[in-house]
């Protein structure tokens, strides 16, 4: 019997410490009658069992398949030791300040029901405390300041536990064993309400937290500090206090987010699919784009304000105790933006919110537990059959996305707008919460703060820096001044294909459609609209939308209509401005001559290929948006012109339409893997006009340049342009018809993603290549998505889309990292 007995030393490595698994492995190992030991390290968990040797392998089974619902385990290593006769199971002291540290850090998580029901019980001790958690909920990432994650290492470190909460911290049986942000009311954070002078405000018998909602139902705003940082909370009912919202902001157009009781209450304003409904409630708590109901009758009405010109509003649930004791006396639905000035990081300590907010808030709900580090709320839609990330931050992370093969210690500093960082260390790439546009001073600031914060907690010394081929962007100037480490520039639209190839595992040679606003090519000028042949470590140019001039430059993303005028000069020439269309009239023809001037004679008026810059022109010149507020509103608001429309799109259209068959081109059903010689087929395209009796299309010109032929395994090819010169033509005969803007937006978008499936398969059919991945902020366009992903799948291509990082620029840092760390192993 006494044979039968052996001691095991188990290594588990993921989501493993502040999220209950200790105490989970002291009751797993009673249940197996193991003795031994258990103690957070800086890699995970260590775990030393003794007992039954044949009930081991059972007990790792299991901690796979109960582990706590925060946890994720990776890995378990394994192996024998020799025995010490421990005499029971005890949880030790954490270990590990001289070892490596790779434990995967917890994000910050909605509080849970238990917690919940606690707070809601007159007979519980934290009966209505705002602060209430548990192993399983609360703040994580937010309060940590190194690891492993214990309180000494917190911002909870200053909060003394009364005895009461000394006895469950320190009780394995118990919910809050090891709970670090464990408080109740008499030991812990307390929440407090002044106005924007800092005053105290007189609470009446009240809770600061019910005074504070009595003011919003009053019209107020009130700055409310959470988890990850300030947001700022008015009455979605009170269009006033909205209206008044965007004016202190300087926020004229850009929808609001907004924060729900339940989803019960949000389902009378936005259509709540089962997965939608799923995101929702998860853990996470992300805002959820949501598509808007027609209001009925008998239900109070949102402000219009709140999201004018756009199909949806950016919903999600409480997820703090606070949020619910707002609820509890405030409005179903409240406006829950970002606090913060405008184009600055999020504010998070109360001084910096008062300093900031002073002109926007009427009033402050703070509390005294300090915020290490700020998450910005996630953004997650559901396109495409799948929840797609537009921003991935609080909830969400710093948990790591697992690649395909190990990296070398990296940094990857991502771009200049919506910018993330991602760092590698073996098969994981951590990639930062959303950072910000790095322009703003202070957000470069938070940039900076942010990469010191991750290689501290995550142990990464990079080997290798990474950055985007634009020199401007503080991004690779960041790079650059890190004399004492290698540094490989990355072109932009590379990373967006690998970053999609990445997190997919995918390797090898993939077909990319690439479409964004904005990205320097190696050829000097601004790409956006590309088909790449590419894998981890190079790529070729297959095919552009023809370049046409951005007069004005960086002037020509906030004011669209000078992309209007230069669509319309390249479709008709000079004489565009004699056209007889409400464009015309509405810009004045001296304002247009002078951006002629500026075109003919190349005066700041870099040439574009960008996919984005087409939306914003044909946006112009459908009358919707001439200029913006906010990145991409006209682009988002043609959609939702086109959204309206009962035209079909081309995952509607049953087979596949005329416009994307190709005379002359095998399909890729007819050729192998490796293609044959096609004497009859090379060369034989120099210019395609894509003549569709389709009335869901408008004809595109595909031009092939001869001059550019590269060869692949005896298929000829040349560089592609589509032209999107008869579109616009098109367009301005419809708007001389009088045709609806609506139908016309709809028409534009089936063209610009079945222009772009015939590119992408052209490139498929000459080289082979029968995989395909979109990245890129267009993506965001359910209608773009929808369409390509149709076309392309329609005609045997298996297409790879994002669903663990954002399509956009936040998405980015993943694929520069993978690129060095492909070029250097």
């Amino acid at each position: 019997m006494k044979n039968s007995i052996k001691a095991r030393r188990l290594e588990i490595s993921g989501v493993v410490q502040g999220v209950g698994f200790r105490p989970f492995l002291f009751q797993l190992a009673e249940k197996y009658g193991f003795a031994g030991r258990v103690l957070n390290t800086s890699r995970g968990v260590s775990l030393v069992i003794e007992g039954s040797e044949k009930d081991m392998d059972d007990f790792a089974r299991d901690i796979y398949a109960e582990s706590p619902p925060l946890a994720c385990v990776v890995n378990i290593k394994s192996k024998n030791i020799p025995l010490k006769n421990y005499k029971n199971f005890a949880i030790v002291t954490s270990a590990g300040e001289n070892s490596t540290r790779s434990a995967l850090i917890p994000p910050d998580v909605s509080v849970c029901s238990d917690c919940l029901d606690e707070m809601n019980d007159r007979k519980d001790r934290r009966f209505k405390y705002p602060f209430i958690n548990c192993t399983n909920c609360g703040p994580r990432y937010t309060i940590i300041k190194d690891i492993p994650y214990d309180r000494p290492k917190t911002s909870m470190a200053e909060f003394q536990m009364c005895p009461a909460c000394s006895r469950e911290y320190n009780d394995p049986k118990d919910r809050r064993f090891h709970a670090q942000p464990n408080a109740c009311p008499v030991c812990g954070p307390h929440a407090f309400l002044v106005d924007n002078n800092g005053k105290k405000v007189e609470l009446n018998g009240r809770t600061p937290v019910k005074a504070a909602a009595d003011l919003i139902l009053q019209g107020r705003i009130v700055a409310v500090k959470g988890l990850g940082g300030f947001h700022l909370a008015a009455d979605a009912f009170y269009d006033n206090a909205v209206k008044r919202l965007r004016l202190f902001k300087n926020r004229p157009h850009k929808p609001f987010g907004l924060m729900a009781d339940s989803a019960t209450t949000a389902l009378d304003y936005v259509a709540i699919s089962r997965e939608e409904r799923k995101l929702l409630e998860s853990n996470a708590r992300p805002i959820v784009l949501l598509e808007k109901k027609k209001i009925k009758i008998n239900k109070k009405t949102l402000s219009p304000a709140i999201a004018p010109l756009n199909r949806y509003l950016g919903i999600m649930l409480a997820y703090t105790p606070l949020h619910y004791l707002l609820f509890e006396n405030g409005p179903g639905i409240f406006v829950m933006t970002s606090g913060n000035a405008s184009g600055e990081p999020l504010c998070i300590k109360n001084k910096e919110a008062l300093s900031v907010l002073k002109n926007t808030a009427d009033y402050f709900l703070l509390h005294n537990r300090e915020i290490y580090f700020r998450a910005d709320d996630s953004i997650v839609c559901f396109q495409h059959k799948s929840p797609r990330f537009l921003r991935r931050s609080r909830g969400y992370a710093p948990l790591p996305v697992f690649l395909k093969k190990p990296m070398p210690n990296i940094l990857a500093c991502g771009g200049g707008l919506k910018s993330t960082v991602c760092l590698t260390k073996e098969n994981r790439a951590f990639l930062s919460q959303h950072i910000g546009d790095l322009d703003n001073q202070k957000i470069f600031e938070f940039y900076k703060k942010s990469i010191e914060h991750l290689k501290l907690i995550l142990d990464i010394k990079p080997d290798i820096i990474v950055h985007d081929l634009h020199p401007g962007y503080m991004s690779t100037s960041y790079a650059k001044e890190q004399k004492s480490i290698k540094t490989i520039a990355v072109q932009h639209h590379h990373a967006h294909a690998v970053s999609c190839m990445a997190e997919n595992h995918v390797s090898g040679q993939v077909i990319a459609v690439t479409l964004d606003g904005t990205g320097l090519g190696t050829d000097g000028k601004i790409w956006g609209g590309e088909v790449l042949l590419c894998n981890e470590t190079s790529f070729k140019r297959m095919a552009h939308l023809s370049y046409v001039p951005m007069p004005g430059s960086e002037a020509a993303v906030f004011e669209p209509w000078r992309m209007g005028a230069s669509y319309l000069y390249k479709a008709f020439g000079k004489k565009f401005i004699d056209l007889d269309i409400p464009f015309i009239e509405k810009c004045g023809k001296d304002k247009l001559k002078f951006i002629l001037t500026m075109m003919e004679k190349n005066i700041n008026s870099p040439m574009t290929s960008s996919c984005g810059r087409l939306f914003d022109a044909i946006s112009a010149l459908l009358g919707i948006r001439t200029k913006i507020s906010f990145e991409s509103q006209a682009a988002i608001e043609l959609e939702t012109m086109g959204s309206e429309s009962n035209l079909p799109g081309i995952s509607e259209i049953s087979g596949i339409p005329e416009i994307l068959r190709m005379p002359g081109i095998p399909d890729l059903t007819d050729i192998p893997d490796i293609p044959k010689q096609n004497k009859e087929t090379k060369n034989s395209l120099s210019a395609v006009k894509s003549k569709s009796n389709n009335a869901e299309f408008y004809d595109f010109e595909f031009k092939v340049n001869k001059d550019s032929c590269e060869n692949y395994d005896g298929f000829s090819h040349g560089m592609q342009e589509i032209d999107m010169s008869p579109v616009i033509r098109g367009i301005v005969n419809d708007l001389k018809q009088d045709q609806q803007t609506s139908f016309i937006s709809k028409k534009l978008h089936n063209t610009v993603a079945a222009a772009f499936t015939y590119a992408a398969l052209y490139a498929a059919r000459k080289t082979g290549v029968k995989r395909a991945v979109l990245s890129g902020g267009v993506f965001n366009n359910s209608m773009i998505l929808n369409g390509i992903c149709t076309g392309l799948e329609k005609n045997g291509v298996t297409v790879y889309t994002h669903t663990k990082v954002p399509a956009g620029d936040g998405g980015i840092s993943l694929g520069q990292a993978v690129i060095a760390g492909s070029l250097g192993s």
